[in-house]
């Protein structure tokens, strides 16, 4: 009865963490972080993380992995990886606990590194290891004798196939492992294009994590080198990915990323949509967009998509101050020295102070090439650009200013 109770507890946490709205993530490593010794430099940073008001914090993956970085998985009940122990994977949980951030698990389960060689001399068998699956477990279109791809294929690793029930009941059993015994509350599932949305359904169904978000990256759409201006059909594809987990989980808004870097640029006309609303999926559902500037792999080392550098403080404030679930980079907070991360500080507490959650409504009252500027709920209104442009009435106070960017309340 108490298990039932406690599973019933938890789909209604998920229902409320949902329902509130007011998540404020941070992404708690870069491409590099396997080198430093990652989860005891994470410990040390716990109560600040708290202090300047994160509610969840992405971790990068904590089981062994192929690649350093996490991201061709292998044994996934082996928690002793490139960031370190699994005790001090469990310290940092703990400390997180105690000091009520959450713990967010990146879960890669669209593919997995083989053990050995089985049908047509590929690695695609995890033979010596838990969740010892054979080449059932491989989609056919990557070297295995299981079905073909319900999605995307990652190439150059076995994909799993997620249509075989051994594989899901296998893997709700480590996401329950994950969420009961290590501890994490939250989940984040990469490659989320690669299988069918109707799994995660399944799987945040079976685990329970409170928060969970999808990394469904989709190319924008564009005419050679210049994006255009109407993205309605990447953002459905996001909306129509959110639909089909039954709502369940969220997803990092793309859309208002591409947008958003080539608005800063000076071309502040895009972030008005044809219906006057915010053109990401921020416009559209907001409570189930998770907004961000750059990650690991847009920006960091990688940097195959990265935000315009110079333009980082316009993109928090615009993001901070909007609907939506916004995400902070790690690089950008403890990395690019303490002017950003005191204004970012600063745009956290006023969009708390001001009671502004995902589902805040947004009026923009300009969008021209060189200013945007909105109100944002009943007390709060912004503008970013070069241009100028200010509220008029005397009830509004400058709450906060930086470079090419303004926050008002009333």
């Amino acid at each position: 009865m108490g298990y039932l109770k406690e599973q019933t507890n938890q789909q209604t946490d998920l229902a409320a963490v949902l329902r509130d709205g007011k998540e404020i993530l941070l992404q708690g490593f870069n491409w590099e972080s396997h080198r430093y010794n990652w989860w005891n430099n994470l410990e040390t940073k716990v109560p600040d993380m708290a202090k300047s008001g994160f509610t969840s914090v992405w971790l990068p993956p904590p089981y062994h992995s192929f690649s350093p970085e996490g991201y061709t998985p292998q044994n996934l009940y082996s928690l002793n990886t490139k960031y370190g122990s699994e005790r001090q994977l469990r310290a940092l949980l703990q400390k997180m606990k105690q000091y009520r951030v959450r713990a967010m698990a990146d879960i890669v389960i669209n593919h997995r590194t083989g053990t050995t060689q089985g049908h047509g001399g590929m690695y695609n068998r995890f033979d010596g290891i838990p969740l010892g699956w054979d080449e059932r477990a491989v989609t056919s279109c990557t070297g295995g004798l299981g079905n073909r791809s319900t999605g995307a294929v990652f190439q150059g690793f076995p994909n799993i196939d997620h249509t075989q029930d051994f594989v899901r009941k296998d893997i709700i059993n480590w996401l329950r492992w994950l969420r009961h015994d290590v501890g994490f509350q939250d989940f984040r599932f990469d490659f989320a294009k690669g299988f069918s949305a109707k799994y995660v359904r399944e799987y945040v169904d079976g685990a329970k994590p409170l928060f969970s978000v999808g990394e469904y990256w989709d190319t924008c759409n564009y005419k050679g080198s210049s994006l255009d201006y109407n993205q309605d059909g990447h953002r459905q594809r996001i909306v129509n990915w959110i639909d089909s987990t039954g709502q369940l989980s969220t997803a990092f808004d793309f859309t208002t990323k591409g947008i958003l870097q080539e608005a800063v640029r000076g071309e502040f006309w895009r972030l008005r949509d044809a219906q006057g609303k915010p053109p990401g999926v921020m416009g559209w559902w907001p409570s189930r967009s998770v907004t961000f500037i750059d990650n690991h792999d847009t920006g960091s080392t990688q940097g195959h998509w990265p935000f315009p550098k110079d333009h980082i403080m316009e993109g928090y404030a615009y993001i901070l101050t909007h609907p939506g679930i916004p995400t902070v980079f790690y690089d950008h907070f403890y990395d690019w020295g303490n002017s950003i991360r005191d204004q970012i500080v600063k745009l956290i507490d006023i969009r708390k102070r001001h009671g502004i959650q995902s589902r805040s409504p947004v009026r923009i009252v300009e969008a021209k090439h060189d200013v945007y500027s909105a109100i944002i709920g009943e007390k709060l209104c912004m503008k970013i650009g070069y241009g100028s442009w200010c509220p008029s009435g005397r009830e509004w106070t400058l709450s906060t200013s930086g470079h090419n960017y303004a926050v008002w309340h009333k």
